[in-house]
């Protein structure tokens, strides 16, 4: 071989050499700026708005909480589309009220494993308390809504703080999580002061759904148009509905943002009464890691709108 020829070849391996030695390089440097990864966080699956908000206050920031009620349906009225039903797949936990109160996903809650699922319902909740009036009423509506099983227990358990706190400890005993309240006596003790002063006020609302919320902080049980279904309620209990609202000198007709409120506003322009928005699903309430302490504290406020 030539010199001229070794040259070009000496030239031409040394030129592979450093191509293929800097490819390792940035190889090795490729790998080094790679972030490992990082294991997702388990998803809780709740049902309605208000599960959720209990479930992102007692599980922060350790897991992800999604729910499948849409912002214009009642809590009693969720169903599972199919995208839905992925989802639930997916989760590690599904949380729900029960059967009586969404009795349009029974069938698919029933072949959820019980590792995998909380119904609320069968927690050891504290009831709410009824008049006899409101008890009767109770029975003679499970009577005519079957679906409907359970509404000798009210299933707007949610409002009540206690069993809020009842509702996350089980959350948190699944996920192996630290064991705390969602909202501390001393906060439920400051909400009732500032409602004492409405304790004997009167008032009407859209539906029968706020048992919990006056058994907790120990207000008059309002009057209520509908059932503790939704369902419109017959022409008798609406004549003593008006009746009942004259004579007690009620100050509002409390709304609820996924209704259409036809019935109320009817009312309210009889009665001449003012509405005001009271939303027991925190529709507005953002899920936060005290979410559930803000919710009652709006709530809260919603209520004494009425008498202010």
């Amino acid at each position: 071989m030539s010199i001229v020829k070794k040259i070009q070849y000496n030239v031409c391996f040394a030129v592979l050499a450093s191509v293929v030695l800097f490819s390792s390089f940035l190889a090795v440097a490729d790998e080094s700026q790679k972030t490992p990864t990082v294991q997702q966080k388990p998803l809780i699956i709740t049902t309605i708005k208000p599960l959720a908000i209990i479930a992102k206050s007692a599980v922060a920031d350790n897991a992800r909480v999604e729910y499948l009620q849409s912002a214009v349906q009642s809590a009693h009225e969720v169903s599972l589309p199919v995208s839905a039903l992925k989802k639930i797949e997916q989760a590690e936990l599904i949380i729900w009220i029960g059967e009586g109160f969404e009795a349009r996903i029974g069938k698919p809650m029933a072949l959820l494993s019980e590792a995998k699922r909380i119904t609320v319902m069968e927690l050891d909740l504290l009831p709410a308390d009824h008049s006899d009036s409101e008890k009767a009423a109770i029975k003679e509506a499970h009577k005519i809504k079957h679906h409907h099983e359970h509404l000798q227990f009210d299933p707007h358990v949610w409002l009540n703080p206690a069993n809020a706190n009842i509702v996350a400890n089980s959350i948190q005993q699944r996920l192996n999580l630290p064991i705390f309240p969602i909202i501390d006596s001393a906060q439920i003790e400051q909400l009732k002061v500032e409602l004492k002063p409405y304790k004997k006020k009167s008032y009407l609302t859209h539906h029968d759904a706020f048992a919990h919320f006056v058994t907790a902080f120990e207000l008059a049980e309002g009057h209520s148009i509908r059932d503790a279904s939704g369902a419109s309620q017959g022409a008798r209990s609406q004549y003593l509905l008006r009746q009942q609202a004259s004579e007690a000198a009620a100050s509002c007709i409390f709304i609820e943002p996924q209704y259409a409120d036809k019935d109320a506003k009817v009312l309210a322009r009889e009665l001449q009464l003012p509405l005001k928005i009271l939303d027991p699903q925190g529709f507005d309430q953002p899920l936060t890691d005290d979410s559930y302490g803000k919710f009652m504290t709006g709530l809260v406020a919603q209520f004494k709108a009425c008498f202010e």
